[in-house]
């Protein structure tokens, strides 16, 4: 093993993932370890380095987190985890610890991802050079872009998926009441995200006057909604699928996103052949007076294993 010259680790609310960054710029020797059993970032990488062993330590670093990132303070929103960007670099050694929101990894990856690292979800031919859009359900719901800028790319963070949650019909807004009833303020995130999917079973329980059981995970709704034996569950399915489309579709429309709009987290993955494409095309196209707009932005299913990683590697 040739020395690495930089660690890269995506940290969401849940799982940490690290790797290692080598001279041609792969990635590689990745580890993911749990959040919940450790007590900050720093000591989760001194874990992974003890793990790989590389035969010198990386100098280099470059976090991408769950978290608005501004200042040395980093807060994670879905993790109890919270740390100092410059104590970290000091008790492990660096050189220099980029950290950037998570979905900033993300967005910098897009331009690396080909065909075999991305599934095309309907239609719609990409302008090239155009900007490019992500969104990112999973422990919550992440938004980042790229845009041109001359000869490179500029990321763009954003807090995104908690901007108020948008519905089409009375069937949506029912739903809604109920959870604003519960949450105050209905986030996206509240819905389109792994817990979210636990929210609309919970929610259409309420409304068909059925108990819900307090025991449901995100990965029963999806078992269960993908088998069809339980008619909220597979209504939570469909009803995330569409709503996640509309979500994408002002996203797009946010950034002005002609060079396609990616969807990545774990939630789109798990639910398989359980999610609703064609759903979700549909609502992102429908737009009203920029329905033909958005029927030209292609939309992809991010299928690269772990696309923030391939992101950070340019950012260290």
């Amino acid at each position: 093993m040739t020395a690495p010259t930089a660690l890269v680790a995506d940290i969401g609310g849940t799982n940490a993932r690290f790797a290692l960054v080598g001279k041609d710029g792969g990635v590689g020797d990745l580890r993911v370890l749990a959040c919940r059993d450790y007590a900050d970032p720093a000591a989760a990488a001194e874990a992974y380095l003890a793990q790989v062993r590389p035969p010198a330590p990386p100098r280099r670093a470059a976090f991408g987190v769950a978290s608005a990132v501004s200042g040395d303070r980093v807060e994670l929103t879905n993790s109890a985890w919270s740390f100092s960007i410059e104590e970290t670099r000091r008790r492990l050694g660096l050189d220099s610890l980029n950290v950037v929101n998570d979905m900033v990894a993300l967005a910098l990856a897009l331009p690396h991802l080909d065909d075999t690292q991305r599934a095309a979800i309907g239609d719609g031919q990409a302008i090239p050079g155009a900007a490019m859009a992500a969104v990112a359900p999973g422990t919550g719901l992440g938004v980042g872009a790229l845009s041109p800028h001359g000869a490179s790319w500029a990321p763009v963070a954003s807090e995104g998926g908690h901007a108020p949650l948008a519905v089409r019909d009375d069937h949506e807004a029912a739903i809604l009441a109920i959870l604003r009833r519960r949450f105050g303020h209905v986030s996206a995130e509240r819905v389109l995200s792994g817990p979210g999917l636990v929210n609309l079973y919970q929610a259409l329980c309420e409304l068909d006057g059925v108990p819900a059981n307090p025991e449901t995970t995100p990965a029963d709704v999806t078992e269960r909604g993908g088998r069809g034996d339980c008619p909220q569950c597979s209504e939570a399915v469909r009803l995330f699928s569409a709503m996640l489309g509309g979500f994408a579709g002002g996203m797009a429309l946010v950034f002005c996103a002609q060079g396609g709009v990616f969807v990545g987290g774990g939630v789109v993955r798990h639910l398989g052949t359980a999610f609703d494409g064609a759903a979700f095309r549909r609502r992102f196209v429908d737009m009203g007076r920029f329905t033909d707009y958005l029927a030209a932005i292609p939309t992809y299913l991010v299928t690269h294993p772990t696309p923030a990683l391939l992101g950070l590697a340019h950012a260290v």
